[in-house]
């Protein structure tokens, strides 16, 4: 269990000082909505805001509204993730690796949040004159995380239907 523990703050931490480093090397180095094309036709560093959620979600809602609601769900989320970590002492490397990204990440997110008011996002992913949101480092271990944590659901789901037969 304590090695489960140690693992989960030193991956956490890892990706919460990883998130603000790369951060504040944007908001020091780049103009808000600044573009530096890195592979042409593909991927830019730029430097934006986003004050809502994935896609944009709520970034037309109130400051105060969205301020209360995702602190609140980090908040939650986060206490979850770590009440779960300590009660059910998970065996599971993977499911344990997804929680630690998705915990990392929601906290990197969190702190810009309570900074600046914003999520910074600075990775613009595009084809032709498709794009991708600009996202961040936490954004990508919170989509890893998920991505393993639905993963593990499916082989443990298939091993658990292969104990009953």
């Amino acid at each position: 269990m304590k090695k489960n523990l140690l693992i989960f703050i030193l991956g956490a931490s890892a990706i919460i000082v990883l998130d603000q480093i790369t951060k504040a090397v944007i908001t020091a180095h780049f103009a808000l909505h600044e573009v530096l094309p890195v592979i042409p036709g593909f991927f830019n560093l730029v430097h934006v805001l986003n004050p809502g959620a994935a896609f944009g979600f709520l970034a037309n809602a109130s400051e105060t509204f969205r301020y209360v609601f995702f602190t609140g769900v980090t908040v939650l989320a986060a206490g979850l993730i770590i009440f779960y970590l300590v009660k059910s002492r998970p065996r599971n490397l993977i499911l344990a690796g997804s929680l630690t990204l998705i915990f990392g990440g929601a906290v990197g997110n969190l702190i810009d949040r309570l900074r600046v008011g914003a999520v910074v996002d600075f990775l613009d992913v595009f084809v032709g004159s498709l794009h991708w949101p600009a996202f961040n480092v936490a954004d990508s271990a919170i989509t890893v995380g998920a991505i393993l944590m639905i993963w593990e659901m499916i082989l443990n789901r298939k091993e658990k239907h292969a104990e009953v037969k």
